[in-house]
């Protein structure tokens, strides 16, 4: 009917907008295999899909898992009478036939499969209302210690399913940080950093926690919740740095030996052992019972103690907690005896020394353990050679070692050395060592000069430095080759300046006067020198020196003229090569030894540019100046003296010059090699370089291009390439076979900027294998072949021209000859 028509039309409508069908958006079909997604929840005798049967169907069967909740009308109109619920069935696998007036099947059965879409209509339940766990101090940081858990019916790939952990309440709160943390996807609830530094069960030995769970991913506010709450005991941490271990050295006891143990909190952890010092050798080791051993005797003087770290991790490597710091000192037994400093310790005393007077100190040495009773050590002499006058004249204090005179005052000239033998013991250990001492001579005398006075010494100012003027002797009474026999002389008047100085002989205590500094009778023309000699060691108490060790001599030194001195070497200045003539450039100075006056003058310039006063020596241009001549000009400046010997001196006189743009531009290279291939196929262009003679910046020359007729643009164009290259093409294909000189403007980009117009000639020609060739008629100064014939003929016609007229001239000048010859022949008769 058509009541029966629309209402099959509304519920399709409601079948569209109530479930997620899967496939073409269409209310009414034929029977095939069809999937239908409906939320969870909807209202009862909802529509889901009409089927239409294909005659002679007249009736349709629906078989599966119906669950008394899906049917099927005589017209194929497939409908569920109550809501569906995900969480009994999310699948319902169906069939469905068609059937004829008798029953039997037509088509079918179709599979029809009804997926349940998920809503959110459970709330999350923890699977306790309280949970229990314990964690220790110190455990590392974001590694869970226990896990609280919740289900959500509803389906996990939706966020319906998706839970949220999140600890809302930790008691007791101190200071506001929080000490523990909650994977907020798997509930895993682990220390923060604080409080895996912070906890201690001496403090605070438990805490609690509310921890709450939300489904939708914590990101809706419809979502569901619930919460739960969490004790947790806080235990004492064992994994502890043990007390540093002391190991005695050279155990002869079976190895390896057990010196400590460390503990992970709990079982099944794995231990091992990190050198901190990286040495060569590492002898410990530990078992997975967290046992340490040293594997080998310890040799304390080889190394006193060691520092390694223990680790425990879990089975995939990593670390359970920061490494504990293990320290073993190795301790000493007396297993070294003393060393003499060296094989024989000498020292020196004099022979007018006091009784318990200091020696020096003897200081052994033991391998031992210092301020330990291994290496205490007691001194005592043992041997003395010889024995004159007496036995015991020297003792040594038995723990410092200092060596004392102990009966009289010592002669050199009876014994000069003492041997001794000293013993060196310390707890277990004796040695031997070997003491020689020295009776040295007291420096009782005084040097004595041989003369008092050594007279007077002329010598010229110009006298070279490191020549010896003079030889001074003193001698010394004291015994020869010490320190109290050696003279060593200076110069305590007359020579302020330094000038002199005075070399002793170690072999004969000459000492030889000679100059260190160059004389100067301008500044001390006569010096009045007073020696001292003395002795590099002491005088011994009530022995002074008198005049006896002092002598006097006098230099006079006589003058030299000498040149003049120029303040400098070497001058410098710079100017623009623009400069207009007559600019000062610089200034040179001289001074003359005598005062005397000087003259300036110039050598050496060769160009002419530079003149100089006389007077003053201010040098100035005399001439423009050109820096693509010369950059750096060098020319020599005389200063003479004037009277005296007009002696002269020359310094030189660098003038740098810097660029002005005073240069056009111009080709870089004769361009007369540019060629294009006659007839042109297409256009051509040719490519040439512009330089510039002025200096370039750093940015290299910077140069423009351009034809210098407007005439020429209907053949020519010209198109920069870079600063300095440019390329010359032609705008068409209508040339001759000829050279043809193509103006071109080129200007640069001084200041101002100066431009010059080149000739750039390209030819036109044939080519052969890539190079241009022209016919030998068309070569500039070749005549043709009429030229030359032409030539030739009058080359032949000037030469019978000559011959003719030599031939004329000798013929006339024959008959002549002959007329004179007839004429001699009939005198001579006459004559005789």
């Amino acid at each position: 009917t058509m009541m029966q028509a629309q209402l099959n039309c509304l519920c399709l409508l409601m079948l569209y907008l109530t479930t997620g069908y899967s496939q073409e958006r269409k209310f009414s079909g034929p029977l095939e295999p069809m999937t239908f997604s409906i939320f969870e929840g909807q209202e009862a005798s909802q529509v889901i899909f009409q089927f239409k049967a294909k005659p002679p169907a007249v009736n349709f069967k629906l078989t599966g898992e119906t669950d008394g909740i899906f049917q099927i009308q005589s017209d194929g109109l497939l409908y569920h009478n109550k809501a569906l619920d995900r969480e009994t069935r999310a699948v319902h696998r169906l069939q469905v036939s068609t059937l004829d007036a008798q029953g039997a099947t037509v088509e079918g059965p179709v599979p029809i499969t009804i997926e349940v879409k998920d809503i959110n209509d459970n709330r999350p339940m923890f699977l306790q209302q309280k949970y229990e766990g314990s964690v220790r101090q110190n455990s590392r940081p974001g590694k869970p210690f226990m896990y609280v858990n919740a289900t959500d019916p509803d389906d996990p790939a939706t966020p319906n399913g998706q839970l949220l952990y999140e600890i809302v309440i930790q008691l007791p709160m101190i200071n506001n940080i929080m000490y523990f943390q909650i994977n907020n996807k798997t509930g895993g609830i682990s220390l923060t950093v604080d409080g895996s530094r912070e906890l201690d069960p001496s403090k605070n030995p438990s805490y609690s926690l509310v921890v709450s769970v939300k489904d939708m991913g914590g990101q809706n506010e419809n979502s569901f919740s619930d919460s739960t709450s969490v004790d947790i005991i806080v235990k004492e941490n064992i994994w502890k740095a043990p007390e540093p271990v002391e190991i005695v050295e050279n155990s002869t006891d079976p190895h390896p030996i057990k010196i400590t143990q460390v503990q992970w909190n709990e079982p099944g952890a794995r231990y091992s052992l990190t050198d901190k010092e990286k040495g060569p050798k590492f002898p410990f080791s530990i078992d997975q019972d967290g046992s340490i051993y040293v594997t080998q005797p310890l040799d304390r003087e080889e190394k006193d103690s060691y520092v390694f770290y223990t680790t425990a991790t879990d089975e995939g490597g990593r670390w359970l907690s920061v490494p504990l710091e293990i320290r073993v000192k190795v301790k000493d037994i007396n297993d070294n005896p003393p060393t003499c400093p060296s094989a024989v310790t000498v020292f020196e005393v004099q022979e007018n020394e006091n009784i318990g007077s200091n020696i020096g100190t003897f200081i052994a040495h033991d391998e031992d353990e210092e301020n330990t009773v291994n290496s205490v050590l007691e001194y005592r002499i043992v041997d003395q050679i010889p024995k004159f006058p007496k036995e015991g004249l020297f003792l040594v204090q038995t723990y410092s070692g200092v060596f004392q005179l102990a009966a009289q005052s010592l002669k050199k000239q009876d014994t000069p050395q003492y041997n001794l033998t000293v013993e060196v013991a310390d707890k277990d250990f004796k040695t031997l060592c070997d003491v020689q001492i020295h009776v040295i001579d007291i420096n009782d005398q005084i040097p004595i000069f041989e003369k008092s006075d050594y007279g007077i010494l002329t010598l010229a100012e110009d006298t070279a430095v490191g020549s010896t003027i003079l030889t001074i002797q003193a001698t010394d009474a004291d015994e020869p080759f010490t320190g109290s026999s050696k003279i060593l002389y200076r110069i305590t008047q007359g020579d302020s300046d330094g000038r002199l100085g005075v070399d002793t002989d170690p072999q004969t205590n000459a000492g030889y006067v000679i100059i260190k500094k160059p004389l100067d009778f301008e500044a001390t023309a006569i010096h009045d020198i007073v020696f001292q000699a003395e002795n590099p060691e002491p005088l011994v108490y009530g022995v002074n020196y008198n005049t006896s060790s002092s002598a006097t001599f006098k230099l006079i030194v006589t003058d030299v003229n000498e040149a003049p001195v120029f303040s400098q070497r070497i001058y410098q200045a710079k100017v623009s090569e623009g400069v207009a003539v007559g600019t000062k450039v610089g200034n040179v100075t001289a001074r003359d030894p005598e005062n005397l006056d000087i003259s300036y003058s110039l050598r050496d310039d060769r160009r002419g540019w530079l003149k100089i006063d006389p007077v003053t020596g201010q040098i100035s241009t005399r001439a423009p100046v050109d820096r693509e001549a010369e950059s750096m000009y060098v020319v020599h400046v005389v200063a003479t003296e004037i009277g005296g010997s007009y002696l002269s001196s020359i310094a030189s006189f660098h003038l740098t010059l810097s660029d002005v743009n005073d240069n056009p531009p111009r080709l870089a290279k004769d361009d007369a090699g540019l060629f294009l291939c006659h007839p042109l196929q297409t256009t051509g262009s040719v490519i040439f370089e512009a330089t510039d003679d002025d200096q370039q910046s750093f940015l290299g020359p910077q140069f423009t291009f351009s034809l210098d007729s407007e005439f020429l643009q209907n053949n020519w164009e010209v198109s920069k390439i870079n600063g300095t290259h440019a390329k010359l093409s032609t705008k068409h294909t209508h040339f001759e076979e000829r050279v043809y000189n193509v103006p071109i403007r080129i200007k640069d980009g001084g200041r101002p900027p100066l431009e010059r117009v080149v000739s750039l000639p390209v030819t036109f020609c044939k080519c052969v294998d890539g190079s241009c060739f022209l016919p030998a008629g068309h070569h500039s100064g070749m005549p043709t072949v009429g030229m030359a014939v032409g030539i030739l003929l009058t080359t032949f016609l000037v030469i019978g021209i000559i011959l003719a007229v030599v031939f004329i001239r000798i013929k006339k000048n024959g008959g002549k000859d002959n007329v004179e010859s007839a004429q001699a022949s009939e005198a001579q008769p006459l004559k005789n």
